[in-house]
């Protein structure tokens, strides 16, 4: 059976990319009876055409209310209402894997409720989680953020 979620999404974030950057796109939060299904819908990322080279990139939910670029700091660090360590914090979502610049995810969490989310952001790093190193992954830059917003 395919997952869907069982009403339209409730929130969004629009996604930008810091300075010089063409990333856009948005990730989208939709209830279901298990859980929130996280949709992410990415353009513009880093491409690296070498062999065994395709780009992964973390992509996590941050408990800052703001994104500024070029470096969106501002965008806290990642939501972690429960004090988990990471890769067990609220906020830390799969991996976006980059094709011909374009990602695309969905994934279902019950790691945190739509309201819990909304006004927080979403932030993709430029390296891929690792999902050991405390606090966060050792993600690297930021390169583009979101503030999830209600509908």
């Amino acid at each position: 059976m395919m997952l869907r979620p069982s009403k339209d999404p409730t929130a969004i974030a629009h996604i930008f990319g810091g300075e010089g950057s063409s990333i856009s796109g948005m990730v989208s939060f939709s209830p279901h009876p298990s859980g929130t299904l996280v949709t992410a819908q990415i353009h513009g990322l880093p491409q690296d055409e070498a062999p065994c080279s395709a780009p992964i990139f973390a992509f996590h939910i941050h408990d800052g209310e703001e994104c500024t670029a070029p470096d969106f700091q501002d965008a806290g660090g990642h939501l972690d209402p429960e004090g988990c360590p990471h890769p067990h914090h609220a906020g830390d979502l799969p991996p976006l894997f980059g094709c011909g610049g374009e990602a695309y995810l969905s994934v279902l969490t019950d790691r945190f409720s739509i309201p819990d989310v909304i006004g927080h952001t979403v932030v993709i790093h430029k390296n891929p989680d690792d999902f050991a190193t405390q606090p966060s992954g050792n993600a690297g830059e930021r390169l583009a953020c979101g503030v999830i917003r209600a509908l």
